[in-house]
């Protein structure tokens, strides 16, 4: 059995058609945005409506649009909960045995302004985990550690998901260039030089960004040469290595020698007293100094994160990925492989849509974080019966979040399957001159689809060649721009937004108020990406194919 998908509806233009298939992305707009509902509660309203829309006016076949989000469903759970789940069993191993408190305290020495600690860990050290793992591994990790440095749950949310977007296009070992330029045939060496041009004037400003979005113009004052320092030394590094190494190892290098600058920094220069003061969490102790720890404790109660930086290279390390793949179970998703056409002119020709679903316990990212969670509670001596009421507790603390992750994902996949995304997608690239500035909002709308840079790469890649070719422009530059609009829509996204309220445990309420924050800085980012295009395009002429 076959099922061709169309893009136009009920024989209406493209406008009427846009407007149906947007109508699952205005349910999560308006139930989390304006009536501040629960995040489980809008993924799962916004589920029903893609089916509705899906069933209703595509004329899916029940059965495969129930596939389809049953497929999306599967991804929420494999690898993305699963990688979440880890994350925070790491950070809990760290709490429940006195480390963390250590590792606080180290922090605090170094600098116990929260500004500063936010433009190490949010920034720098989310990046690393960002280029070396990915798929909401940074931001679990990231926020889990501010939250245990005394930040709130809500702005230890806000500072990762803001900071996650310097590093995305290049996250996971450079997976979302890598798969565009699968999915497009342009040159990746090529395609990694456009998505730097773009993506390193933001990584230029970001520190001093977070700051600003945070604590207002107020608080950048006295840091000015660290946010300095971290945006110049990243952006410049993200930019070298995406033009003349490669994609792969483009956040990895960045953030690395962003941490160490900031670092080194520290050693010689802090801000005043006065304001260290007024943005440190912490009222001085009774002795009014912080605990002294010596540097064997020190580095027993970094062990942990240690060991997550060891295991994540290592699951990165090319020879280590192929034997663990070994163990790889991929298999056709039932009733769905194959069974959806795409056509023309999403692609060239008439071409089944594959649905192929890889169990890849051993080499995801979340099994390296897995492993660095047993060696870490083993290495802290943490007894069996006290790492398993651990892991329960996070099982138990994850159970909603899960619900949001499953059903956000099943409203991916149908939306994609039935056809809704192209339609919408369609409607973008019908905006002629203007197509690079709109090509940007339309790979921040597929990120907020899917939570995937990635996944919209995917989705939107070749539609955006396609695209250019009809207008004459730069296919490479507008591939480009599809990757750097998506890092921006990764923050609004429901998934991300999930994994953030996971890790902190952040309260319903403050959820709705996280979506309201990050949309605005959202859609200025893209905006910032598209005006990017348009100088690229139009004033400057680059031209890289």
């Amino acid at each position: 059995m076959h099922w061709s998908q169309t893009y136009l509806l009920f024989g209406k233009g493209l406008a009427f058609s846009a407007a149906l298939a947007a109508t699952p992305v205005l349910t999560l707009l308006l139930l989390l945005g304006v009536f501040r509902k629960a995040a489980w509660i809008a993924g799962l309203s916004g589920l029903g409506v893609t089916f509705l829309l899906a069933i209703g006016a595509y004329h899916m076949p029940t059965l495969t649009a129930v596939s389809a989000a049953m497929d999306g469903a599967a991804f929420g759970l494999f690898p993305i909960s699963w990688i979440v789940f880890w994350a925070i069993a790491l950070f809990r191993v760290t709490e429940e045995t006195g480390k963390f408190e250590i590792i606080k305290d180290s922090v605090s020495r170094l600098t116990p302004d929260r500004r500063l600690q936010a433009l190490l860990i949010a920034f720098a050290f989310g990046a690393f985990i960002e280029g070396a793992a990915g798929f909401g591994t940074p931001v679990a990790i990231a926020a889990t550690m501010l939250t245990g440095l005394g930040f709130s749950a809500f702005g230890a949310s806000a500072l990762c998901l803001l900071a996650n977007t310097a590093p995305v296009a290049f996250g996971s070992i450079g997976i979302p260039v890598v798969t565009l330029a699968g999915t497009t045939g342009l040159p990746l060496d090529k395609l990694s030089a456009a998505v730097g041009s773009f993506c390193a004037p933001v990584s230029l400003i970001l520190p001093a960004y977070l700051v600003i979005a945070m604590w207002g113009m107020r608080g950048i004052s006295g840091i000015w040469l660290p946010a300095g320092v971290a945006g110049v030394v990243f952006a410049s590094v993200q930019f070298f290595v995406s033009h003349h190494v490669g994609p792969q190892l483009t956040d990895i290098l960045a953030s690395l020698t962003a941490m160490i600058a900031l670092v080194v920094l520290l050693r010689v220069w802090h801000p005043t007293a006065e304001q260290t003061a007024e943005y440190a969490f912490e009222k001085p102790k009774a002795t009014g100094k912080i605990p002294e720890h010596t540097t064997l404790q020190v580095m027993y109660a970094w062990l942990p994160y240690g060991l997550l930086v060891i295991c994540v290279l290592l699951w990165g390390y090319k020879p280590i990925q192929t034997f663990l793949n070994l163990g790889t179970y991929s298999f056709h998703w039932p009733f769905l492989h194959n069974v959806v056409r795409r056509m023309a002119p999403i692609v060239n020709r008439a071409t089944p849509y594959p649905a192929v679903f890889n169990l890849n316990w051993f080499s995801a990212s979340g099994t390296s974080c897995m492993t660095a969670t047993v060696l870490s509670a083993i290495c802290l001596r943490m007894s069996p019966r006290h790492f398993f009421r651990v892991l329960v507790s996070v099982a138990w603390t994850l159970l909603l979040p899960t619900v949001t992750v499953t059903s956000v994902l099943a409203i991916a996949f149908l939306m994609n399957y039935c056809g809704a995304t192209a339609t919408l997608g369609l409607a973008f690239s019908a905006t002629g001159v203007l197509f690079p500035f709109f090509g940007s909002m339309l790979g921040w709308l597929g990120v907020f689809l899917t939570g995937s840079d990635t996944s919209s790469n995917a989705l939107f890649g070749n539609l955006q060649v396609i695209t250019a070719g009809r207008l004459g422009l730069d296919p490479i530059l507008l591939a480009a721009t599809n990757s750097a609009g998506g890092v921006m829509g990764k923050m609004i996204s429901l998934q991300t937004i999930a994994v953030a309220a996971a890790a902190t445990g952040l309260s319903v309420s403050d959820q709705a108020k996280l979506f309201r924050f990050t949309l605005k800085h959202s859609i200025l980012l893209a905006s910032v990406i598209g005006a990017l295009a348009l100088l690229y395009v139009y004033a400057f002429h680059f031209h890289w194919a």
